[in-house]
Parts: structure tokens; C-alpha cells; sequence
């Protein structure tokens, strides 16, 4: 399975952790906290929880590709729940099929036990630019 990590300046910005990944699953998580991600509403601001659950939805999707294929977001429609406050929050991520050009991935986020938001997309799939 190729190597996928969370190991780019926007992931780290935020904090996002890779939990486990294979077999078109994958785990992820971040730790939110108020002062990095609160929204001025006193809540974790949307797009935590969307770029958690896209990063995640990837990752999954990578763990199905060779090394000669890419994908990318196609579109997601994302549902919060409930409000995402301090501490753990765990995306799930699978791939619930797979084409030669699309591919549509479930995701669920979880704190403290609690579904708090879900999302269903399509990301594309396609070969890898030539290495220079």
C-alpha cells in the first residue's frame, strides 16, 4: 500500500493525525482546541471537520490505488450534526465503490462517542503526472 500521511503544511497547520489506514478505510483525527480552532461563535470552526473528513475520504481511496494514480475531490456534501467543541474528534472513512474514474466515499465524525457530522463524495481518479 502506498504511504499516505497527513505530512503537508495544510494538515499540520491544523493538527490532523493519521490513525489507520488500508483495505479502503481510514482513520483520522485531530485534537481541537478553542484558541487554534474555535470559530468566534465558541465552537470549532466548519471547515475543521470538512478538512478532516476530506483528508480522510483520500486516504481511504489512496489505500486502493498503485503508485501510478492520483485522486482528487470531486464534490462532498457534508452534514454537521451537532457542534464540535474541545478534544477528540475521529473521522471514518470507506470506500464504498470504486470505478475506473470515480470513486464515492462515507465518512463519519465522531466526539466524545457522539456522531456529530457525515459526508458522502466523489473524488476522482486518474494517472499520476510523470515525475520530473
Amino acid at each position: 500500500m502506498r504511504p499516505f500521511t497527513p505530512d503537508f503544511e495544510f494538515a499540520r497547520a491544523l493538527g490532523l493525525q493519521m490513525v489507520e489506514r488500508g483495505d479502503g478505510r481510514c482513520v483520522m483525527a485531530i485534537d481541537v482546541e478553542p484558541l487554534r480552532h474555535f470559530s468566534p461563535q465558541g465552537v470549532a470552526h466548519g471547515g475543521v471537520a470538512y478538512s478532516l473528513a476530506d483528508t480522510a475520504m483520500g486516504g481511504a481511496l489512496t489505500s486502493l490505488l498503485g503508485d501510478d494514480q492520483w485522486c482528487a475531490t470531486l464534490e462532498i456534501k457534508f452534514n454537521y450534526h451537532v457542534r464540535v467543541g474541545e478534544g477528540r474528534l475521529t473521522c471514518e472513512a470507506e470506500v464504498l465503490h470504486r470505478g475506473k474514474r470515480v470513486a464515492n466515499i462515507d465518512a463519519r465524525l465522531y466526539q466524545d462517542g457522539r456522531l456529530v457530522s457525515s459526508a458522502n463524495g466523489n473524488f476522482a481518479i486518474f494517472a499520476a503526472p510523470p515525475r520530473s
